[in-house]
């Protein structure tokens, strides 16, 4: 049994080597082959003998051999299981605590008795957030935190500043995005809003709408109701 103890050690000794020299081979060659490639984070084995994932960026993900010969962007999709294995890999790399949004930036919404919850990082300029606004009038008992997020220009932060100053910032945000009503002119303190864009560029908003869900999990754009839904029924923090 010891010996059997002891050969087992050896041998898993003896891999972690080799994954380790593999995975600095991997580096050193598409380094040297693309010295544009921003640094490699880290490399990982795929389910695909002999393919390897391949991070930069924190979230940017691309495929390679066992000798970085060859760089491959796009999504890896288990076919059997019908699963995007790429876009699994990108919710874990995206996922925020929800504990960790700064909710004091933002305000709240209160559908029904509110018992879920959601963020939603909207841009009062952004055409796709006034229509999953539209649609997220069809979910009931959910408060939906939103934070301002203007990342389209001036005019974008003049209308977030508008309507963090109202006296009713829910009346005067869902007034503009659903029926148009310009947010009147109001000012007061908004490094709220600034925080909002330094959190969500940290976070790589990239664009808007964006939501977050209790499990950390994110959707980004104006996904389907039916989405959202079943994101709602099966978040847990």
């Amino acid at each position: 049994m010891k010996t059997l103890r002891i050969a087992l050690l050896i041998f898993l000794s003896t891999l972690s080597l080799g994954v380790l020299a593999q995975e600095a081979a991997i580096r050193k060659n598409l380094s040297e082959r693309l010295p544009n490639l921003p640094p490699i984070d880290e490399v990982s084995k795929t389910p695909i003998e002999g393919l390897y994932e391949v991070r930069v960026n924190q979230t940017d993900i691309f495929y390679t051999d066992a000798q970085g010969n060859y760089l491959i962007q796009g999504s890896l999709i288990d076919v059997r299981a019908r699963v995007d294995l790429t876009e699994q890999r990108l919710q874990k790399l995206t996922a925020v605590d929800f504990k960790d949004l700064p909710l004091k930036d933002a305000f709240t919404i209160v559908r029904g008795n509110g018992k879920r919850q959601m963020a939603l990082f909207s841009d009062p300029n952004c055409g796709f957030c006034k229509r999953f606004e539209r649609d997220l009038l069809k979910i009931n008992d959910v408060t939906v935190h939103v934070f301002l997020y203007p990342i389209l220009g001036p005019d974008s932060i003049a209308k977030s500043r508008h309507i963090w100053c109202a006296k009713d910032k829910e009346k005067a945000y869902l007034d503009w995005m659903l029926n148009n009503v310009t947010p009147a002119a109001a000012s007061c303190e908004t490094g709220a809003i600034d925080r909002n864009v330094a959190f969500g560029r940290q976070q790589r908003i990239n664009g808007t709408p964006a939501s977050f869900f209790v499990d950390g999990s994110r959707l980004a754009g104006a996904v389907g109701v039916d989405q959202v839904a079943r994101k709602l029924a099966e978040a847990r923090p």
